[in-house]
């Protein structure tokens, strides 16, 4: 599918409700009507994070492919790892609709979705009957009706460890009532360790949410390198309003895309300065200068989602090749040697 017609095809998905829009991209994927140029790569590109080997650093973030329905297309779509869900142990409907909203003018989008997900049995079968040739990540998370959400992480880890390449502890949506309240040190700690008991050998990632104090965020890197925590994905969606056109923008929820950029790239480059852990660089990426500079940042590899809302299933491909690119311009063999090259900039 060349480019005119991805473009004609956004349009038309514009036109309607944003998650019915979502629904009917996840569709065209399984149908084989988006771009399959498989995992784009090359000498540069390839790299290396928490021991898996990725043909190149771009992934797709959780939440477009919540319930694992896509992960074969998606896979051959250009992106060098996947992460899918949010997985909670019982299967929940999410929080009343509307609860996703398109903010045009600001090329961004607030969701207020609520890990609504088929359930951890469900999406381990769908894990189980799917093969790629790239790493595939699940994004835990917990019940909104939970009597004990750190123990909802553990489960979800337990049960989907073994099917996955890696695992992602979300305490950083905005979206379940104190569920960012898991992200102080005590609590934190608490919850990590629950699910590091159970990970077996598959690496356990921490997602972290961009509105963090400095304290907070010192917190976060030290219980992130006691536990044994393999990355950090620095960052979730923000609650901040800042500047925003649109007229959804007072809507409830987390804010994503374009004016989530430089707030959280100046997270990762703060947190680059408080840990060794390895990072992924999350927040506004919707093209290969973006991607490269949260690389540059301190970013081992990056991930994106609303961006293809703009710019379609194409553009993971396309920020590879560019990132490959702007690279090769800068004299740099590999990502690990551009990684935190440019990270003062952003302090």
């Amino acid at each position: 599918m060349n480019r005119l017609m991805e473009n004609m095809g956004l349009g038309l998905l514009r036109q309607i409700d944003p998650e019915k829009a979502h629904g009917l991209a996840l569709k065209a994927l399984n149908m084989g009507l988006a771009p399959r140029p498989g995992p784009v790569t090359s000498a540069r590109l390839k790299t290396t994070l928490a021991g898996l080997q990725l043909p190149n650093p771009i992934g797709l973030a959780a939440g477009f492919d919540k319930n694992a329905e896509a992960i074969g297309p998606l896979s051959m779509s250009g992106f060098g790892f996947l992460e899918v869900g949010a997985a909670t142990p019982l299967p929940q409907p999410g929080n009343p609709k509307p609860r996703l909203f398109r903010l045009a003018e600001d090329k961004a989008a607030i969701n207020r979705f609520g890990f609504n997900n088929d359930g951890m049995e469900i999406i381990r079968e769908r894990l189980i009957a799917t093969s790629t040739d790239i790493p595939v990540g699940i994004n835990l998370g917990a019940n909104k009706t939970s009597p004990d959400r750190a123990a909802d992480f553990a489960k979800v880890m337990q049960h989907l460890g073994a099917d996955v390449d890696f695992a992602t502890v979300n305490v950083s949506s905005p979206n379940t009532e104190k569920l960012r309240d898991l992200q102080g040190a005590d609590a934190l700690k608490a919850l990590l360790e629950g699910v590091m008991q159970v990970r077996g050998s598959t690496p356990v990632f921490l997602k972290i949410a961009p509105d963090l104090s400095d304290g907070e965020l010192a917190d976060v890197a030290q219980v992130a390198e006691a536990t044994g925590v393999a990355a950090i994905i620095a960052t979730n969606t923000t609650l901040d309003r800042t500047g925003l056109q649109s007229r959804h923008g007072e809507e409830p929820g987390g804010l994503s895309g374009q004016p989530l950029f430089e707030k959280s790239t100046r997270v990762l480059a703060r947190l680059s300065t408080l840990t060794d852990v390895p990072l992924i660089g999350v927040g506004g990426v919707a093209s290969g200068a973006q991607a490269y500079a949260k690389i540059r940042a301190g970013a081992s590899a990056v991930q994106l989602y609303t961006g293809m809302v703009f710019g379609g299933l194409s553009l993971a491909a396309r920020i590879a090749d560019e990132v490959d690119s702007l690279l090769a311009k800068d004299g740099f063999a590999s990502v690990s040697e551009a990684c935190g090259s440019d990270f003062e900039r952003w302090l």
